[in-house]
């Protein structure tokens, strides 16, 4: 969660990190026993049954290496470009 909360400015960090990772952790999690127990009986082997929780976190991890920008020397309190654009009343 810490990875992804830096993607976001300070202002809306919570919101916007919290709602999709809660979401994707009760369907993701909540479909992994039912995903692994069908691939066990299926094929017997618990090797082939680990594949799924074990190969979907690997890929992310990899997608989120490779596709994700650097944010070390970004300010996380600065506005972005483009906030701040409507007047005040």
């Amino acid at each position: 969660a810490a990875f992804l909360a830096e993607f976001f400015p300070a202002r809306i960090r919570y919101t916007s990190v919290s709602v999709p990772y809660h979401i994707g952790n009760g369907w993701g999690g909540g479909l992994v026993p039912i995903i692994t127990t069908s691939a066990f009986v299926k094929t017997g082997s618990l090797g082939t049954a680990l594949l799924y929780p074990t190969l979907v976190p690997a890929v992310a991890f990899l997608l989120s290496l490779f596709l994700m920008r650097e944010t070390r020397k970004m300010s996380i309190w600065t506005p972005e470009q483009g906030e701040g654009a409507f007047a005040r009343t």
